[in-house]
């Protein structure tokens, strides 16, 4: 307890409300006034809260408008347009390549583009759950190996001296759950947030003590591959609960909690295996 209690104290979820909150801009450029329709029904569809859509539309600009800001952060252009280097087009049949693109370029924007624009908010949600997922498994397996990996570099943050990774695979979930609220339109923090922190509070225990007894009972460091791909599906199965409760506002069905969890198991020991390899290749 005393060491869940400094990992939740170095938790910041003011900072990652604050990112989210960050305008970000867009620039259209078009040849019609339908041009310009698409490339503002693509990013705002017409499902969006009448009121986000009011707020984020303020954020938009047409090419040639009047008070146009001499700089946006991304700009987009209608199919069919030359388009510059360092702008985007919308592709009409495949829009999930524009998002997948103007992410992998603009990746310190993903939280608030999600939150602003809800056209990215599944891509990015899914982003931050694959990626806490796979620092959790990575964490699992390296504080088995401590004379094979010295340092834990590779993870972007980190809670100290603890001599129990529950703390640390707990706390990393409780900071994706801020992240998802955040890009999910909500508010962030442990006070706003008490039901579903206390549920992954509950649910760490159970699920870490498995893994801790399938890493004890398989010898030669077999059992680390099951370690890590329990903390990789535990951690994206409460991921994809969050997504669900924020998006729909209702429980989490325990059918399809079984049914992800399932599935992330498969994926979390390709993921557990490639980690472990890469540890041992570095060693």
């Amino acid at each position: 307890m005393k060491q869940a209690r400094a990992a939740f104290s170095l938790l910041n979820p003011d900072e990652v409300q604050s990112r989210g909150l960050h305008p970000v801009t867009f620039g259209l450029v078009a040849s019609t006034e339908y041009g310009y329709g698409e490339l503002e029904d693509f990013l705002l569809p017409s499902d969006t809260p009448a009121l986000q859509r009011a707020v984020s539309m303020s954020q938009v600009h047409r090419a040639g408008e009047r008070n146009v800001p001499s700089k946006v952060d991304i700009v987009l252009y209608e199919p069919g347009i030359a388009c510059n280097a360092d702008a985007y087009t919308l592709n009409r049949n495949h829009p999930e390549l524009t998002i997948e693109r103007i992410l992998e370029e603009h990746e310190e924007l993903a939280l608030p583009l999600a939150r602003q624009f809800p056209v990215f908010r599944k891509a990015v949600v899914e982003d931050i759950i694959k990626s806490v997922a796979r620092e959790n498994a990575l964490f699992a397996i390296a504080t088995a190996l401590p004379d094979v990996v010295p340092s834990l570099v590779e993870i972007p943050w980190a809670f100290g001296e603890f001599a129990s990774d529950t703390a640390f695979l707990t706390g990393n979930q409780v900071r994706m759950a801020f992240q998802i609220s955040v890009a999910c339109g909500r508010e962030a923090g442990i006070s706003r947030q008490k039901a579903e922190i206390l549920s992954i509070a509950a649910g760490a225990f159970g699920w870490r003590a498995l893994a801790r007894e399938l890493a004890g009972k398989i010898p030669m460091g077999g059992g680390l591959i099951p370690k890590g791909a329990i903390a990789y599906a535990g951690t994206y199965a409460v991921g994809k609960g969050l997504e669900y409760v924020y998006h729909l506002n209702s429980p989490y069905p325990k059918d399809l909690g079984r049914a992800t969890y399932k599935a992330a198991l498969d994926k979390g020991k390709q993921v557990a295996s490639s980690i472990y390899e890469g540890m041992k290749s570095k060693a």
